[in-house]
């Protein structure tokens, strides 16, 4: 009977038996055979921590540090986890561990909080393990080891911390402090999906899109990005709209894919921005609107996406959406052509023959056709060979021309 452990412990309580005040703490805090009630949780955590209860210590700065029964105050947080992590309880060492990651009531500092999240991990744990796996991941007041990380995900992950099933598998994948392995990813992706974590969700998905380390299966790639998706994950809803787009494990819907691109683009996701911009721009799925689409591009170029950088750029040169403007077209189609994105190379090859925002220069025109080229974009490769046939911007040559008109020509140019 909850009433009657809780009558016993208040006699004993009473009459200052520090384990006993400890107890009736925890019935006051969960309502276990009283009355819930914060602040007798917290009159009662105080009497056994100034006794020296480790255990009360620690509840006592979880009350202050979330304000519960009592002014929120992370110094006074700081002071009982101290007092708690000093006399070796594992649960106020992490949590000390946090506050010096955060600057939570104390000066942030990484190196004591790898102190603590280590000295908590080697008492077992387990979201210490995985804290301190973290530190050295990242190199937090440790220097950075991936075998560490590895070492110390695996045991939070044994121990059923689906964080750290997430990060491992991450190990596995990439090969960080193991040998590389697929199967072994997706094995611990599937543990920590099935626990409900949503970016493990859309991970094993992943890797059932595209068959690593399990048998292809569109079927069951749909199934984890949905249940990542309906849990708010940014990147399954894009994976998710991509499937209904393309028809794979799901009757295609361009009207699904928007709906679900949407969700994700309002999260800032750049990728998915880009792919609602397009829905719009040809009114897949979606009333057509350069308005839209423009806006979506814009989102994602400020955020550096290439390809929404270059359509961007062809916005602002056409007046699609937004008023005309040569140069901050130039500007936009320029950033993205600097990082070898082939369309905006070649429009810009394009501005520079045509006096299109810049100075006409054939120099600068061949240069950047040759840089389009040479990325395989066919007509890049036949205006090139104009180049090199008339002799504008390079030194005339129909070799050359004859070249890049027969690359151009393989292509169905």
């Amino acid at each position: 009977s909850y009433s009657e452990s809780a009558k016993w412990y208040t006699k004993a309580a009473e009459q200052g038996h520090a384990e006993a005040q400890y107890h009736l703490g925890l019935c006051y805090e969960y309502g276990t055979g009283v009355e819930q009630s914060y602040t007798q949780a917290v009159k009662w955590y105080q009497k056994s921590a100034e006794q020296g209860s480790k255990y009360a210590q620690n509840n006592l700065g979880v009350c202050y540090e979330k304000g519960l029964g009592v002014e929120q105050s992370y110094t006074q947080a700081v002071e009982w986890y101290r007092k708690a992590a000093e006399q070796d309880n594992s649960y106020a060492q992490n949590n000390l561990g946090v506050c010096y990651v955060k600057g939570l009531g104390v000066e942030q500092s990484y190196t004591e909080a790898a102190k603590w999240y280590l000295r908590s991990a080697k008492n077992g744990r387990d979201w210490a393990q995985n804290n301190v796996a973290w530190c050295y991941k990242h190199g937090k007041g440790v220097e950075q080891s991936d075998s560490l990380a590895y070492k110390w995900y695996r045991r939070a992950a044994f121990n059923g911390i689906s964080e750290a099933q997430f990060e491992l598998a991450w190990c596995y994948v990439k090969g960080l402090g193991v040998e590389q392995s697929y199967s072994e990813a997706a094995r611990w992706y599937r543990m920590a999906a099935e626990q409900g974590h949503a970016s493990a969700q859309c991970n094993l998905g992943v890797r059932y899109a595209k068959g690593q380390g399990v048998e292809q299966s569109d079927s069951l790639a749909l199934k984890w990005y949905r249940s990542a998706a309906e849990s708010g994950n940014r990147v399954a809803q894009s994976n998710l709209a991509r499937f209904y787009c393309k028809g794979r494990g799901v009757e295609a819907s361009c009207a699904e894919a928007v709906e679900w691109y949407l969700k994700s683009a309002e999260q800032g996701y750049d990728v998915a921005q880009y792919h609602l911009a397009s829905h719009y721009a040809h009114g897949n799925g979606v009333l057509q609107s350069y308005t839209e689409a423009f806006k979506w591009w814009k989102k994602a170029a400020e955020q550096g996406h290439t390809a929404s950088q270059f359509h961007v750029g062809v916005y602002y040169m056409l007046g699609h959406g937004v008023e005309q403007s040569l140069s901050e077209g130039i500007r936009w189609i320029t950033i993205s052509a600097e990082k070898d994105y082939p369309s905006a190379l070649y429009w810009l090859g394009i501005c520079y023959r045509n006096s299109k925002g810049v100075e006409q220069s054939y120099t600068q025109a061949a240069k950047w056709f040759r840089k389009a080229a040479e990325k395989g974009v066919a007509p890049a490769q036949n205006d090139l060979g104009v180049c090199y046939a008339k002799g504008q911007g390079v030194e005339k040559s129909m070799t050359e021309a004859a070249k890049w008109w027969k690359l151009a020509a393989e292509q169905g140019n």
